[in-house]
């Protein structure tokens, strides 16, 4: 760690307003990750990311106090940093779980740079499925003000799929099964949607990063997940964001909100494609990669908070109409339909129809002659003992 420091251009990094070590963090974790990860990779969240989570969860003037904020898989922190500096340091407490030693310490050093000292005791490093380490005193679920992750999206849960799969309060949904060839698909993650949503309290609010393909899924645990969340109105709203905006993984993500305050079916849940947006560049391995620009992610944040249908990047729609559409939470789907066409003259026309009869009668001319050739071709082979 010291000879990967020593290499590193501090620069910039005072220049930021919180989470100061995630540009360190995502510096260390570069050659781990390409190295394999072993068997629990990190996954660095983009600052750009972590930023409209909590813009999205906590207005900018929002004026809170003695809040909770929660993460399962917290690595490094970079999620609740960021929200805890739009609540006010002052005015929350963190609280987290991740089962790497190593990303717990870098949590413990990141609270120290942030003047949220007092939440160092809530750091548990353990596994968050099998074991959740934040109780309450009748050793059910505690539930928190808001609640974040950035879960793995293919960790290895072989080992204990069986014991979770017991737990059948927590996990409504299901627990997914450990496929023949365990690098094919385990989409733990349904786990840490479902652990997410226990967790939030009434009236709080959470996100959660997502493989963008969950919020079209048409059977299976991930669409019973999606019929509680629109069900039970507790989704809020989805951002899908551009591919390869991750620095160490190309999956195409969304993030998935919750609101846990009562809502009628016809209120509003907003829908953003955010997939398009973002320039590209090159990152220090030469990898194609891409990040959202400032002006972008305040046209992602207020059309999120105002619920506002724009164009090909955005919808609103009520609760009914998502169960109508087969609970679908892509944006695109609800995009109207739009046939371009140009008005022309009777004789523009005839004269079109004619030239396009003429060109198939061509075509059709050459492929008879096609059809001939071969049929010779054929005729003329013969069998060579």
């Amino acid at each position: 760690m010291v000879s990967k420091l020593a290499d590193f251009n501090f620069e910039d990094v005072f220049d930021q307003k919180y989470d100061f070590f995630s540009d360190i963090f995502e510096y260390l974790i570069k050659d781990y990750n390409t190295a394999g990860g072993g068997k629990y990779a990190e996954y660095y969240t983009p600052k750009s990311i972590a930023a409209i989570i909590a813009r999205l969860l906590v207005d900018d003037d929002a004026q809170l106090t003695s809040k909770t904020c929660y993460d399962p898989t917290a690595g490094s922190g970079t999620l609740l940093i960021a929200l805890a500096h739009q609540i006010g340091t002052d005015r929350c407490t963190i609280f987290s779980q991740d089962i790497s030693q190593k990303s717990s310490q870098m949590l413990r050093l990141n609270l120290i740079l942030n003047d949220l000292v007092d939440s160092i005791q809530n750091i548990v490093k353990g596994n968050t499925l099998t074991n959740p380490a934040h109780k309450n005193a009748d050793s059910t679920l505690r539930k928190f003000d808001f609640v974040v992750s950035n879960p793995p999206f293919k960790l290895d849960f072989s080992d204990y799929r069986e014991t979770i799969a017991t737990d059948k309060f927590r996990f409504w949904a299901g627990v997914p099964s450990v496929p023949a060839k365990k690098k094919e698909s385990m989409a733990i993650y349904t786990c840490f949607i479902q652990h997410v949503v226990n967790s939030i309290k009434t009236g709080g609010k959470g996100a959660i990063v997502i493989p963008t393909g969950f919020i079209t899924a048409k059977s299976g645990i991930e669409n019973k997940i999606l019929h509680r969340l629109v069900d039970d109105h507790i989704v809020s709203g989805v951002v899908s964001m551009p591919s390869n905006v991750f620095a160490n993984t190309g999956t195409n993500v969304s993030v998935l909100f919750f609101d846990k305050n009562q809502k009628s079916d016809s209120d509003k849940v907003i829908l953003v494609d955010a997939s398009k947006l973002g320039e590209e560049y090159k990152d220090a391995n030469g990898l194609k990669k891409v990040r959202l620009r400032d002006d972008e992610i305040e046209n992602i944040v207020s059309t999120f908070r105002e619920k506002r249908a724009v164009e090909d990047f955005s919808v609103s729609v009520t609760y009914s109409e998502i169960k109508e559409k087969g609970y679908v939470l892509s944006a695109g789907q609800y995009f109207d339909i739009k046939i371009e066409y140009i008005d022309i003259t009777a004789d523009e026309f005839n004269a079109q129809m004619q030239a396009d009869t003429d060109e198939l009668a061509s075509m059709f001319q050459q492929s008879r002659s096609l059809e001939a050739d071969i049929m010779q071709q054929l005729q003329s082979l013969r069998f060579a003992k």
